[in-house]
């Protein structure tokens, strides 16, 4: 198949998105498939073999640290000089607008996936009074698609009851060889921990914007002196957080990635994951992959990866104690040594061959449900 991937986030951005598109790429390619993907246009031309078309790409006023792309006639004419069997819009809102409109106009087979939570972010940017307007855009775009997708059973529920159409669960996925306890190192540990080794290393991965709730983690510092935070990613938030931590023993490394990146989960002891948005939250399974508990909100998309008090700990994100409390529990290097290697056993058999499978599988079906359509209207 030629597969068309239009997506509001590629690379060199990191998120859950990116790596699970990338994997999936991986797997597609050495499936036999041809694979071409349009994003906004941040230098990156190629990945694995695909070719990445660009399209302009601008900052917002309220997210400076990301650029996005708008909606683009030039998105018609990649479409239809590649000539995709099919197109898949990953997220789709502002470039994804253009992806979704010219698939429909061209006839090409379209699938959409579900992975932010937009709407609920609005209130963090004081916007909380459209999300019903974000709410009815992006649901008219999803319902244009032939399928839907989206990454936990709970937001299918959730998409479902507001009226999205056609819609599946994309199975979840980690890199169980990049992302394993092997990768621990002593030098990781010292950086960051900023020299605190011997302190119980509390680690942050992911993007620094304010739906992300970080700061609820200097609870937890100014309430024992067992514990240090890592915090590795950038975005928005950086500033404020950065003042938040002053005087506490965090570090902030900005972005890492690939082995770095390995080796800075595999060397820390606790993964925390604060955020109550969350659509899934791929950092917890490469938390898990690596032998870190995980202590994250109680949601129904945690509670699909996390079993409290087996492999992590969840919280009550309705009680301003609770999270504090949670990690506390964890001054006990038994109990936490225990949930460590329970977590890395309960997703050892999670590759990304199954997720990469089954969209090669959907992709397949969508477009031969698309080619029957003509015919039985002929008929």
């Amino acid at each position: 198949m030629k597969i068309m991937i239009v997506t509001e986030t590629f690379l060199p951005s990191t998120d859950g998105v990116v790596t699970r598109l990338t994997a999936c790429i991986r797997w597609l390619h050495k499936d036999g498939h041809e694979v071409q993907v349009i994003a906004p246009d941040l230098g990156v031309k190629e990945f694995d073999g695909a070719i990445v078309k660009g399209v302009p790409a601008y900052t917002f006023p309220f997210y400076r640290s990301r650029k996005f792309a708008l909606p683009n006639r030039i998105i018609k004419k990649y479409m239809a000089d590649f000539n995709p069997h099919v197109v898949h819009v990953v997220n789709p809102a502002v470039v994804g607008y253009s992806g979704v409109t010219y698939a429909k106009k061209l006839g090409i087979p379209l699938v959409a996936s579900y992975h932010t939570n937009i709407p609920q972010y609005m209130a963090y940017y004081k916007f909380g009074k459209f999300d019903w307007l974000v709410w009815w855009f992006i649901k008219k775009l999803h319902n244009q698609a032939d399928l839907n997708l989206c990454t936990s059973h709970t937001v299918l529920e959730e998409l479902t009851e507001k009226g999205f159409e056609r819609m599946q669960v994309w199975r979840r996925g980690v890199d169980t060889v990049q992302f394993h306890p092997r990768h621990s190192s002593a030098g990781m540990r010292t950086r960051l921990s900023g020299g605190h080794k011997d302190k119980i290393l509390l680690l942050y991965v992911g993007r620094l914007a304010a739906e992300k709730e970080i700061e609820k983690i200097r609870d937890v510092l100014t309430a024992s002196d067992q514990f240090c935070l890592a915090i590795v990613g950038d975005g928005p938030h950086r500033k404020e957080l950065e003042k938040h931590f002053m005087k506490t023993d965090t570090v902030f490394t900005g972005f890492i990635y690939g082995d770095e990146l390995a080796s800075a989960f595999a060397s820390a002891d606790v993964f925390v994951f604060p955020s109550t948005t969350e659509t899934l939250g791929l950092v917890i399974m490469e938390a898990m992959a690596s032998g870190l508990p995980v202590v994250a909100a109680e949601s129904g998309p945690t509670k699909e990866q996390v079993t409290d008090r087996r492999n992590g700990l969840l919280y009550d994100s309705q009680d301003p104690e609770s999270f504090k409390n949670t990690i506390l529990q964890l001054e006990n290097a038994s109990f936490r040594q225990q949930l460590a290697q329970q977590a890395t056993v309960d997703v050892a058999e999670l590759g990304w061959a199954a997720a990469a499978e089954q969209i090669r599988d959907l992709y397949s079906q969508v477009a031969e449900d698309k080619a029957v359509e003509p015919l039985q209207a002929a008929e």
